[in-house]
């Protein structure tokens, strides 16, 4: 009787830890990735009242079974159905992280690694990736630097966001292309300037620059010259005159040089006389006398400028002093605005003294202390002044100037004149002053010969780079560039250049861009080309483009676990893959709280590598995580049975409890 008492009592010890269980179960239902349990009953301990016996021949009796009482049940398992995959639940949060297989992360506290299913992640102030319930940092596999590659190695915790990742470093232009129609009926093409194109590209430091191209006609119907004009920096300045250049050609070339020659006949300038040996040059005093231009009366008395001294012909050298004479008549009205500023009243003319005041010019002497005190005229002397009486002003004055070169001053013409005996030595100087010819970017001049009334036959030869673009005179269709057979030219970049003042300028941040024109055809267009250049390769727009430097923009979880980030620059980096721990029997993993679980003897240890999550078919779905596995269905079903049970037990002590009494009561 003392029996049915303990089996009732083990019968409810048993179904409250299922019921235990079942609540655990029941309070978890909402919890990401919990994994439900479930309680396995075994019968606890029996007493034998009569062994078992066998059949006896000799005497002829059956065997009998043997006589056992129970004494009640209890707690044989209690399982985890872990690899049971709960559903998806959308949060739109790329950090939220999802298995699909029979994996689990891996995450750590500092010392232990802890694994679980649990995929709701965030970014600390650090830039780890960690969960974000217990800030346990998310292990993974770091990128190999060499290879740019993930290298499976002992896990570690996954840094995402650190100053290295915020930007993507830039990359220099190495291809571009040319594309569109080349109508050789377009007035540019015909033209000086060619029809231009430009062509955007980055040098490795990402710095955007413009090369300037132009296609120009060479008087064929299937050929044309590409040339390259000029580079421009971000800011539109040309780098000939950032660097301080003579020509593009010192930073790039495209293609090979070629001469033209252009002969034409050329007259010399009025003002100067050829006797077949010497030229003789009639200078402007603007031009010998340094100081004459700066004088706003000495340009003002223009040819009533008289030299005074020297008084007879007579050589001058440079920085003689040369004293001249002005004779000029103001009226009234440019006596009262700049640079004079003078004011006219009552007939007569008054200075601004300086001191707030006015002070009356009523004498030459003040005539010549208000006019010395003018920019420029501080070597004016010996002023006369008439004032008229339409109020304008008879000014006689003299001033004092610099010769700037020699010459040889003539009294009769009140002028200066240079001679140059024509040589080869000189012939530099003839062109720009006497034909005023200059050198130009790319060109040069020679005389050939100079004819008796002065004139002369000059030639230009100006030198181009380009390449030679032909066209199939049949079809129309492009050819070749350069050289026969090649769809491509470079243009190359020397490693550094030299300033007109000797500075030598670094070039070694470009890289030389080989250039397609495969896709540029010759036909009729109405007049109007269409041709444009373009980086990157006529195939692959963002193959060779070259890039700024990026700024991240966005990161996500790959199906591999993989992070990337993404750069607005177009570019991708891989950042670390998330790794995962697979178990022999998951089922013995041990649960740690918090959605934990801890490796024990019977799961199998953890290898300090793990796996790639794909190696057998698992994948990660990033923004959505795994929802509890709980079945209310089944858990309600159950919590009746156990009700039941728990209820039959309790009748077990009871009726128990009433047979005692019976006994106890036969004493009465």
């Amino acid at each position: 009787m003392m029996r049915s008492l303990f089996s009732g009592v083990a019968g409810l010890k048993t179904h409250q830890t299922r019921m235990d269980v079942i609540g655990n179960n029941i309070a978890n239902v909402n919890t990401t990735a919990y994994k439900s349990q479930s309680m396995v009953f075994n019968d606890l301990l029996y007493q034998t009242t009569q062994a078992a016996s066998g059949a006896n021949l000799n005497t002829g009796r059956g065997g009998i079974n043997p006589r056992q009482i129970g004494l009640g049940a209890k707690t044989g398992a209690i399982s985890t159905a872990i690899e049971t995959q709960g559903s998806a639940q959308s949060t739109n949060n790329p950090w939220d992280v999802m298995i699909e297989g029979d994996s689990f992360f891996i995450v750590s506290d500092g010392s232990t690694n802890f694994f679980t299913r649990d995929g709701s992640f965030t970014v600390d102030g650090a830039g780890n990736l960690v969960m974000a319930s217990t800030g346990f940092t998310v292990m993974g596999w770091q990128v190999d630097e060499e290879t740019g590659d993930i290298r499976s190695d002992i896990v570690s915790a996954l840094q995402v966001m650190n100053g290295r990742n915020l930007t993507a470093e830039p990359e220099a232009t190495t291809l571009g292309y040319m594309s569109g129609i080349l109508d050789k009926t377009d007035t540019k093409i015909n033209s000086t300037a060619g029809y231009v194109t430009t062509l955007s590209f980055f040098d490795a430091q990402g710095y955007k620059y413009t090369a300037k191209f132009s296609v120009h006609g060479i008087g064929s119907d299937d050929e044309f010259r590409v040339q390259l004009d000029d580079i421009l920096d971000n800011t539109g300045m040309s780098l000939v005159e950032k660097y301080n250049l003579s020509n593009i050609n010192q930073i790039a070339n495209f293609g090979g040089e070629r001469i033209n020659d252009v002969t034409s006949k050329y007259v010399m300038d009025s003002n100067a006389e050829f006797d077949g040996t010497n030229f003789k040059i009639k200078l402007a005093m603007s031009e010998i006398l340094d100081g004459f231009s700066d004088n706003p009366m000495l340009m003002a008395a223009g040819k009533e400028v008289k030299i005074i001294d020297p008084t007879a012909d007579k050589d001058v050298k440079a920085k003689d002093t040369i004293k001249v004479q002005g004779t000029l008549t103001l009226s009234s009205a440019e006596l009262q605005s700049e640079p004079y500023n003078l004011i006219y009243t009552g007939g007569k003319y008054y200075a601004n003294n300086g001191s707030g005041g006015n002070t009356e010019l009523k004498d030459d002497a003040a005539w010549q202390t208000a006019l010395k005190a003018m920019d420029g005229m501080d070597k004016v002397s010996n002023v006369k002044a008439e004032v008229q009486e339409d109020g304008s002003v008879k000014i006689t004055f003299d001033a004092e100037c610099t010769a700037n070169a020699d010459a040889k001053f003539q009294s009769a013409d009140n002028a200066f004149v240079r001679t140059l005996e024509y040589n080869k030595d000189n012939e530099k100087a003839i062109l720009e002053q006497i034909y005023h010819v200059v050198d130009g970017d790319g060109k040069t001049y020679s005389i050939d010969f100079v004819g008796p009334d002065g004139s002369a036959q000059i030639t230009m030869n100006e030198i181009t780079n380009g390449n030679m673009m032909v066209f199939d005179h049949d079809t129309g269709k492009f050819s070749y560039i350069g050289n026969q057979g090649s769809n491509t030219a470079w243009l190359t970049f020397n490693t550094s250049a030299s300033s007109l003042t000797g500075a030598v300028i670094d070039l070694t941040q470009f890289s030389d861009i080989e250039i397609d024109f495969s896709a540029v055809n010759n036909f009729g267009n109405g007049g109007k080309c269409t041709m444009e250049m373009m980086n990157g390769s006529l195939t692959n727009s963002a193959l060779g483009a070259g890039r700024k430097v990026g700024a991240l923009i966005g990161i996500e979880i790959g199906q591999d676990g993989r992070i990337t980030a993404s750069y607005d620059n177009g570019l991708t980096k891989l950042l670390g893959q998330i790794a995962v721990a697979e178990f022999a029997n998951a089922s013995g993993l041990a649960k740690a709280g918090n959605n934990l679980y801890s490796a024990t003897q019977n799961s199998g240890e953890f290898d300090g590598v793990g796996v790639d999550i794909t190696a057998n078919g698992g994948q990660m779905t990033s923004g959505v995580l795994e929802m509890s596995n709980v079945d209310l269905s089944s858990e309600f079903t159950t919590m009746i049975t156990t009700q039941r049970g728990f209820q039959a037990n309790s009748r077990i002590i009871t009726v128990s409890d009433t047979l005692l009494e019976e006994l106890v009561n036969l004493k009465r």
